[in-house]
């Protein structure tokens, strides 16, 4: 069906009379929405918006993850139109998603952007819709955490990074990727008693609370195992999961602002997700996605999959529950 369709299907992003169903056009071709879900500002009837914020204010070495999101959307439209992979449930037959767009900011006004990307995620949030964000440096997260602990209470994180972001900062009107969970933890959005790094292989001498399970952890016991391990430090807690896409090897994703070597491979990191289902998702991100680090755009393509496993982890938790 796919060929047939493909000859007449064109631009579904915006040519989609639904917001459910498979998307088949021709791969090279037509608007780039996430998965060629059509772009919609009108949430009614929705489950879940995919957004992007492109945003860099500073990360360590290489900037260029503002434009991650227009990238992870290019390469999302590689993706087969049939059903993920090994899940038994297709989330864009049984889900209600759109792509939201991006986020809307002054760039000149940096100091307003954390309230501004609150704001538009608890904008969506108020409307009983969940979200799965590309960005943008991992700063965007803490925005986003504060939006979801108005609505859910202090939450348990998952992060898959290369470094544990928690180092010491203590002026909160610091913008900065590298101390985002730190202040999520001192303000007590965060519970880091039921939460994990997973892929950490950056010293730090303070975790502040976290469970650890580091990239020579992960080789060493397999990605199911550290799944399983995760799932147990997590619990049934409401759990927002952040990928920062420097978890993976640079060997897998070159184009990131901070690689470092002995990292997870895109084999472990689909295997470590999907052993996630179901736990108590309630929303998730992938970040710092730089492409112009990478001219295969291999980062992008990965990143665009973990967006994919994270719908799929969330659609798996929102089915369970039967909202």
């Amino acid at each position: 069906m796919a060929l047939e369709d493909a000859k007449t299907k064109v631009d579904e992003a915006f040519t989609r009379q639904g917001y459910t169903g498979l998307g088949f056009e021709n791969t090279f071709g037509g608007a780039t929405s996430f998965l060629r879900r059509r772009y919609s500002k009108d949430l009614s009837g929705v489950d879940l918006a995919v957004t992007g914020v492109p945003f860099d204010q500073a990360v360590t070495n290489r900037p260029g993850t503002r434009f991650g999101p227009r990238a992870i959307r290019e390469a999302s439209a590689l993706q087969s139109p049939d059903a993920p992979y090994g899940w038994g449930y297709n989330p864009m037959e049984a889900l209600s998603i759109v792509d939201y767009g991006d986020l809307a900011f002054d760039y000149a006004k940096v100091a307003e952007f954390p309230d501004t990307l609150q704001r538009h995620i608890a904008g969506i949030l108020a409307q009983g819709v969940g979200t799965v964000t590309l960005g943008g440096d991992h700063f965007i997260t803490l925005p986003i955490l504060k939006a979801y602990a108005e609505k859910f209470g202090p939450l348990s994180v998952i992060q898959f990074d290369a470094h544990s972001d928690t180092w010491t900062d203590d002026d909160f009107d610091r913008i900065d990727h590298g101390t985002f969970l730190y202040k999520a933890i001192k303000l007590g959005i965060v519970d880091p008693s039921r939460s994990v790094h997973v892929g950490i292989r950056t010293d730090n001498p303070d975790r502040h609370g976290m469970h650890l399970i580091d990239a020579r952890e992960v080789h060493d016991i397999g990605a199911k195992q550290a799944a399983a391990r995760v799932r147990e430090i997590v619990g049934d807690s409401p759990t927002y999961l952040t990928f920062d896409i420097d978890c993976l090897d640079p060997a897998f994703a070159p184009g990131t602002g901070t690689p470092v070597w002995g990292g997870l491979s895109t084999a472990q990191a689909a295997v470590a997700l999907r052993e996630l289902a179901g736990i108590n998702m309630i929303g998730g991100d992938i970040v710092e996605v730089s492409p112009p680090f990478d001219t295969t755009g291999a980062t992008a393509i990965a990143g665009a999959h973990v967006a994919v496993e994270l719908i799929c982890l969330w659609g798996w938790n929102h089915l369970k529950k039967g909202v």
